[in-house]
């Protein structure tokens, strides 16, 4: 039987997911159950322990699919990247309506009611995936109402199919200074490859999530020569994104945060730890600039 990625592939001794039947050895094999997310930001872990640390982290109504419950903890396939791990089963919903929005900002507060006064519920983040119901307009602000009554200012979501445009080294840019998170996907803490990942999402395209994932697939190797704005740089488990060819933007754990950085300065001062660049990728063709 074929070793597969723990990461992509939902395969245990006791259970399988029903797609790899043939191809791995389970006791048996299912075809999982649909759910949400249903808190703002979700730890995954590669196992049911809280004290492990995490692979990655799933957003407000991001949808999974789920092989297996037991002792609260919930094992699951992300829809949008296949990434399998465990989550607390307290994240999950498999009630209520299909979002219709998606936020566009680094964080937002969601609020009980539409009024920026009251104190908020919630911060969301980018990437975050809501319902909404209507609409509202409070002391000349405009709000997005959710199908619970709570309220988002409404030029901070768009429709989750308006999602369009090239510029994600802008949309990487906005998270300037956001802390580091080892694992972190989100707008209260991001990690290198999640900054990536996040990035092209909220410009309509689809990455891998992890760093070796990325430098194995994400678009095609190009030389340091050829090096213009919106391509990658890989090092051994790390990646950075070029602004223009001199300057990368990259979360990371030399200054706890994502940041801009110059790259050749970049290159001396990870080499010390981490050796010279392992490689460099364009992810998309057609990129302007």
């Amino acid at each position: 039987m074929t070793m597969l990625d723990r990461r992509l592939h939902a395969y245990r001794p006791d259970l399988a997911e029903a797609g790899l039947e043939g191809k791995v050895q389970a006791s048996r094999f299912v075809e999982g159950a649909p759910a949400r997310v249903a808190l703002p930001v979700v730890a995954l872990r590669p196992e049911p322990e809280l004290a492990r640390g995490i692979d990655t982290e799933l957003l407000l109504g991001e949808e999974v699919t789920v092989y297996d419950r037991a002792d609260d903890w919930c094992w699951v396939k992300a829809v949008s990247d296949g990434y399998v791990g465990y989550l607390k089963a307290e994240a999950l919903s498999q009630t209520g309506p299909a979002p219709t929005h998606i936020v566009t900002v680094q964080r937002t507060f969601l609020y009980p009611e539409p009024e920026l006064r009251k104190p908020h519920r919630a911060i969301l983040s980018m990437g975050s995936r809501v319902h909404v119901a209507g609409e509202a307009e409070a002391r000349g602000n405009h709000y997005a109402v959710l199908a619970d009554g709570t309220a988002i200012f409404a030029r901070h979501v768009q429709p989750i199919g308006a999602l369009d445009g090239d510029d994600y080294v802008g949309i990487a840019a906005l998270f300037l200074e956001t802390p580091y998170l080892w694992g972190g996907r989100s707008g209260l803490g991001i990690d290198c490859s999640g900054l990536i990942q996040l990035a092209m999402l909220m410009t309509g395209r689809q990455a891998p999530r992890d760093t070796d994932m990325q430098a194995a697939g994400l678009g095609e190797p190009i030389d340091r020569s050829e090096i213009r704005r919106g391509d990658l740089v890989f090092w051994k488990g790390h990646v950075a994104i070029f602004e223009d060819p001199q300057t990368i933007l990259h979360a990371n754990g030399h200054s706890m945060t994502v940041a801009r950085e110059n790259f050749e300065a970049a290159v001396e001062r990870i080499g010390v730890l981490y050796e010279r660049p392992t490689g460099y990728r364009r992810p998309f063709r057609t990129f302007p600039g």
